[in-house]
């Protein structure tokens, strides 16, 4: 997987731009010429969403009224494709490989797969269980429709379950056993599913936190979810969730406990550990893709030598290069200092881009 230019219309602070690449990209400039948005457009063809969680509004140019995002991708030896993305402000989003549209975003899902490693991430640690589900749903989606299809429907289902919840007036049990019996049979599936790949991603991570820190600490990670048969649950609950007017159990409140030391990481770890667990579960997420998705994944550094320490920073190229990594884009504020992290052996597929 390689991407081999990037068109931008109207997307953020680029009216019209065009970049070309190499294997290896350093964007380089000062704060605030948009190093990071080129990151965010490249990850937004993988995903047709901003890893920065920025909305459509925010993606638009503010002297515009639409946006469009192109690429040019080099999927194999044998096979060229450009994928689009576009939206007019108050309009649906458009998507194209080739010159198919899609007819849902969900189909273009794992198409291209991508990693982007970002000062952001620390919330999978220290932020919502949401955030932590929203890490499971990101990886899983790329490699299973059944997964991504389970969880559309489950979140339709949910929505309208709670719907009913919040008629104060007469409650449709006969409505409500028909949710309860959807919801509980995609719960059943991606529940499964994320066990699965939490049994197969665990000792991949944990390889990982090892290696970066040296075996110092040990550290673990739990898949919380449920237990028991969530039909019955729902039916135990029904009296507390009418009056809290929303469905309190199921895989929508899944989480991820991360440990250090036998305590929760979120209380117990200092900044560079937690940098660590995140470093570790990139690139168990980058493994993962690479294995299910038999491509490599691009790899997205954004920030990373103003955020992360050198030890750090220097372990986890070293890592990358291990893995025969395909294509890596990092953003930095010093040409002097890219040019010194690239293996010299890399050096004539390298660039350096400056904004």
């Amino acid at each position: 997987m390689y991407i081999k230019d990037l068109t931008l219309n109207n997307f953020k602070n680029f009216t019209e731009k065009e970049f070309n690449f190499s294997k290896i990209n350093c964007i380089v400039g000062n704060n605030g010429v948009g190093k990071t948005n080129i990151l965010d457009a490249i990850y937004y063809l993988s995903f047709c969403r901003s890893f920065l969680g920025c909305s459509e509004r925010e993606i638009i140019n503010y002297q515009a009224d639409y946006f469009a995002i192109r690429g040019h991708y080099l999927l194999n030896e044998d096979s060229e494709e450009t994928f689009l993305i576009s939206m007019k402000k108050g309009e649906k989003k458009i998507v194209k490989h080739g010159k198919n549209v899609y007819k849902k975003l969900s189909e273009h899902i794992g198409k291209i797969p991508c990693v982007v490693i970002s000062p952001n991430d620390q919330m999978y640690i220290t932020g919502r269980s949401e955030i932590r589900r929203k890490f499971l749903d990101m990886v899983l989606s790329q490699t299973d429709t059944v997964y991504i299809d389970s969880l559309i429907n489950y979140n339709k289902c949910l929505e309208q379950r709670n719907k009913l919840l919040k008629n104060t007036f007469v409650l449709d049990t006969i409505q409500l056993e028909v949710w309860n019996e959807r919801l509980t049979s995609f719960a059943e599936i991606i529940q499964n599913k994320r066990r699965e790949f939490f049994e197969e991603f665990l000792p991949t991570f944990q390889y990982y936190y090892n290696y970066i820190s040296e075996n110092k600490e040990t550290i673990n990670a739990k898949y919380s979810t449920f237990g028991g048969n969530l039909l019955d649950i729902l039916k135990k609950n029904i009296e507390k969730e009418r009056i809290l007017q929303y469905t309190t159990a199921g895989i929508h409140r899944d989480d991820i406990l991360f440990t250090l030391n036998n305590h929760m990481a979120a209380h117990t770890a200092s900044q560079g550990q937690q940098k660590t667990f995140i470093i570790a579960l990139k690139l168990a997420q980058f493994t993962y893709l690479q294995k299910h998705k038999n491509t490599i994944p691009i790899l997205l550094l954004d920030d990373i030598f103003d955020k992360f320490d050198f030890h750090r920073i220097e372990m986890l190229l070293n890592l990358v290069a291990e893995s025969d990594f395909n294509q890596v884009f990092l953003t930095d504020t010093h040409p002097d200092r890219v040019e010194k992290i690239i293996p010299q052996d890399k050096k004539s597929e390298s660039v350096i881009i400056n904004l």
